[in-house]
């Protein structure tokens, strides 16, 4: 049976700042996704007929 590796301070510290980086970047990809369609769509979305 494998012993338990306990995490120290700085493990955990520098885990969760890899974990709120990696949710960053996430979230400034789904923005940057997010005006690229607005972009390529242009203002023609407000003007078609429904």
């Amino acid at each position: 049976m494998a012993d338990r590796q306990e995490w120290s301070d700085e493990d955990i510290k520098r885990r969760r700042r890899r974990s709120i980086a990696i949710a960053l970047i996430l979230v400034g990809m789904v923005v940057l996704f997010y005006v690229i369609t607005l972009v390529r769509l242009g203002g023609n979305v407000a003007d078609r007929v429904i």
